[in-house]
Order: structure tokens, then sequence, then C-alpha cells
């Protein structure tokens, strides 16, 4: 039955016009995985949040709603509320879903570990909606809703693994208005753009193919960058609220430092900091009309701050979604803000094109392997990887795995984006090495050595950790070598008996 009743929050046309074309789909639909684009700022929260209201009045059915970070969750419960949708966050201690509730918000992994000790049942949810669908964490999810339909929403459809394409999951992608629309339209702000170009030799890139947080710490604080930095800042930005985005925690230490030494009232925010000291931080940004703010993995989602003039990317990547995010934090509109600054130092408007310019996003979702090939271009950059690698001689001591490479800078910026603690990434390592060991070996003593046959690629991998954490000590990075060799062989001892019974 259709709904007769209106959300609290008046909707644009644009968002009511893409609410009506996803709602007519799930209606004339048995297995719907339907993918929707809109751009940061069009208000996907909205348009999902009335989505999710409206398919509860129709279908008489539960919503669960996925989220990869903390912030996020929040954040979509206070819009669900506003639409006029009581819901509930699902927490550690969260219980089966309740008959008083038919809508749920939800971390991946919190709601995963919930489903898996059977403290949640899955079969009354009739729609998945997935935010930020581009992480793909969401796919371990969906065997459990299998009788659901599943809406993705993400600004930029292009997965941030290219060996798991949006298209083997969704089967469709319905686009909303452009960027170019909203700006003209006044949803966004409209900017304009300012390329100090920079020469990226010096850069290495990950296996995943963009650039590693080592080598730009090192490029972006030199001196001669952060003078170009400083430069490009009192030529394009002086006296304007300004985000300052940076790949490493070092580099981001040095703008501090050199803001500082300059006289500009700048703060410097990064994922380690404490919850009280964020708040402190973004409230003295909010406040402060000439606030410069530099950050690291930490405002590119779950921010909203409208009175942001000015973004400069002293970063490169080759993400286009985290481009269309940093840049996202300045578009913000206001009565007093029809326009914004972008400074790039990092020649990504060269790689991307400019952020308001139309991309075809049904091809780039059609297509995504031609797509990947074109945004790899690096101007300039070597491979990591291309200095570390397996001998023969230790190949062949474990012919049954496949994939022996473990990108422990990919993975440290994934546990950064889904709220864990970096440990973690040592704890994924040693699993799969594990594996490793037990998939090539008849007896426990065999999975040993080969464990020991391992300790060249562990120093190496424990290194790459180290540099991640950019302040580690020496003493630090011998102890966690040991201790990870023990670990390692402790879990081949636990897991033994359990493989080679099955």
């Amino acid at each position: 039955m259709k709904t007769t009743t209106k959300p609290v929050q008046a909707l644009y046309a644009y968002q009511q016009t893409d609410i009506n074309n996803i709602l007519d789909q799930l209606e004339n639909a048995s297995n719907l995985k339907l993918l929707y684009q809109l751009p940061t700022g069009g208000g996907k929260t909205v348009v999902f949040s009335e989505i999710a209201r409206q398919f509860m009045e129709r279908f008489n059915k539960k919503v669960m709603i996925l989220t990869h970070r903390r912030e996020l969750c929040t954040q979509t419960s206070k819009t669900l509320k506003k639409m006029g949708v009581e819901n509930r966050i699902i927490n550690s201690t969260s219980g089966n879903l309740k008959a008083n509730c038919d809508c749920y918000v939800a971390m991946v992994e919190t709601l995963r570990n919930r489903i898996k000790s059977k403290k949640i049942k899955t079969a009354d949810v009739g729609l998945v909606i997935v935010d930020e669908a581009h992480h793909n964490s969401f796919r371990k999810l969906m065997g459990s809703f299998k009788k659901a339909f599943v809406i993705g929403v993400t600004a930029t459809p292009f997965s941030s693994d290219i060996t798991k394409p949006m298209n083997s999951h969704y089967k469709s992608l319905i686009s909303g208005e452009n960027i170019s629309s909203l700006i003209e339209k006044g949803f966004l702000a409209k900017p304009t753009s300012y390329v100090y170009e920079v020469e990226l030799n010096s850069l290495k890139t990950g296996l995943h193919g963009d650039y590693t947080v080592s080598s730009s710490n090192d490029l972006y604080s030199s001196p001669v960058m952060q003078e170009l930095l400083l430069k490009a800042y009192k030529e394009r930005a002086a006296g304007k609220k300004t985000l300052i985005f940076n790949n490493g925690i070092a580099a981001s230490q040095k703008v501090y430092e050199t803001f500082t030494d300059a006289g500009i009232l700048i703060k410097h925010l990064d994922n380690k900091c404490s919850e009280q000291e964020r708040k402190e931080i973004l409230k003295w940004f909010k406040k402060t009309k000439d606030a410069v703010l530099t950050s690291v993995s930490i405002l590119t989602t779950g921010f909203d701050e409208p009175s942001v003039q000015n973004v400069i990317l002293n970063r490169v990547t080759t993400s286009i979604t985290l481009y269309h995010q940093m840049i996202g934090r300045g578009a913000r509109s206001l009565p007093s803000k029809k326009t914004f600054e972008i400074i790039d130092l990092g020649n990504n408007i060269q790689r991307f094109g400019k952020w308001e310019e139309p991309v075809d996003w049904q091809n780039v979702f059609d297509h995504p392997d031609v797509f990947a090939k074109q945004l790899h271009y690096q101007g300039g950059g070597t491979s990591a990887v291309q200095s570390h690698g397996f001998s023969a001689e230790l190949r062949a001591q474990f012919p049954n795995t496949l994939e022996m490479t473990f990108d422990i800078e990919e993975h440290y910026q994934e546990v950064l984006h889904t709220d864990k603690k970096p440990k973690t990434v040592i704890q994924q390592s040693i699993r799969q090495q594990a594996k490793m060991c037990l998939d090539n070996a008849l007896t426990v003593s065999e999975a040993l050595l080969l464990a020991d046959a391992l300790q060249p690629e562990i120093e190496w991998r424990v290194k790459q950790y180290v540099k991640c954490l950019e302040n580690a000590s020496t003493n630090y990075k011998k102890w966690l070598i040991e201790d990870y060799q023990q670990r390692l062989k402790g879990l081949i001892i636990k897991l033994f008996p359990k493989v080679k019974a099955a």
C-alpha cells in the first residue's frame, strides 16, 4: 500500500525524483540490488532516510542501515529521527531486533559479530541500505540478508578494491543530480581551483596503487614543499577558514610547525587524538573565523563544517573517492558563502579532472577496469613492491598458496577508516601467514619450520607497520618482531588440529 504521509523534513525536487525512482524499482523487482550515486553535499542520508521511511510503510518490513564508522552511525540515526523515522543503533550488547522498532543502524563489524553469535536474527529485514558503499567490508554480511532488497549509496560508484568491482554485486546504477547542476541551483558552493604542480618522482605506490604514507611524509615534510604550501596559502587563502589534508601524521605535524612559526592560527588533528581533544579542536575550528586545521585520515567522512572557505590538498592520491570527499568538505553552501577555493599541491586535478566537471558514472560502473587504468596514471612515483618480493626458493615452499603478499599500509589505512586499533593489522598479517603455513604442511613441525622460513618477510612487514605508526622506537620494532614470531607459531599450534580435522 502506498504511503500517504509526508516526511518531517522538506525534500528538494531532485531528491524527491530520485526517491520516487528508487521506490518504483523496489515495487517492481523481486531481488533488487541497486546502487545510488549522489555527490557529497547532495543529501544522500536524507534521501535514503526517506526511502527507509516509505519502505517500512509500503512493505511492512524492517530496514537495516550499514555504515563503516561510529560517527556515521550516530549521524545517520539523528538524520533518520529528523525525517520522522524511529530507529535504534545496534551495539556490542544489543539483543535481537525488537517488535516495536523497524529501523536499525549498525557498523558492519558490530552487526557481523552480533549475527555470528546468534544474538540477532535477520529474517525480518526487507531492505538493507549500505552507506559509503564503495567500501567492501559490507560484502561479508550480504549472505545474512539473502531475501532482502539491497541499496548501496555512494558519491563515487567505484570500488575501493578493483578486484571487487561494484557491478559484481549491484545489478544497476541510478545517478542523481551532478555536481555542476547542484552548484548552478545553489545547493553547493562554486569552486575556484589553483594548481601548484609538484614533482612526484620520489613517491612510491603500494600494492593497491595509492601512494605510501612513508614516501608522502618524506616529500611533504621537506623544506621545499613546506615553503610551497605556505606560499600557496598566503597567496590564495590567507585569512580564510582552511582545511589542509595530508597523507601522513609527520607531514601534518610539520605543517603545524611551519604555520605556527609564521604566526598563523592552526591546529593539528589525526586519529590518535582523543575524543575530547577532537571535540575541542573542532569547536575551536568552528568558532574561529580564520582558523587553519591540518589533518590526516579523519575528516574525509562524518565531518560537516559549512564555513570552510578553502581546501588544500597537501597530498597525492589515486583514489577518486578520497579526492571527492576531501574537496566536498569545502563545498557546503551558506547564504554568506557561495564560493570556495581549492589549492592542489599533488597534481590531483590533472589526474581526475576538475571536481565540478560531470563524470559519466554509468560508464565507470560498467567498465571499472578501464577507469582504473586511467586513474593509475601516476605522473611520477615508483612501486614500493619493486624492491621487495619473495625468492623463488621461498615461493617453492608454499605451493598451495596463491597470494603470499600482504599490503601492510593498505590494511593500516583500512583500520583507520573503520575505527579499529592499529594492532589489528598485525593480527590480520599473522592470521594470513598462519594459514599459509597450515596449507602447505602435513605436520605441525613442518608448519613451524615454514614459519621460520618467513622470518625475512615478517621483519619486512613489521618495518612497514612501524613506518605507518611513524613514532615507534627501535626497541619497540625489535620487540614486535619477536612477539610476532611467537604469536605466529602459537596460532599454528592452536589451529593445526582443527584444520587437519576439517
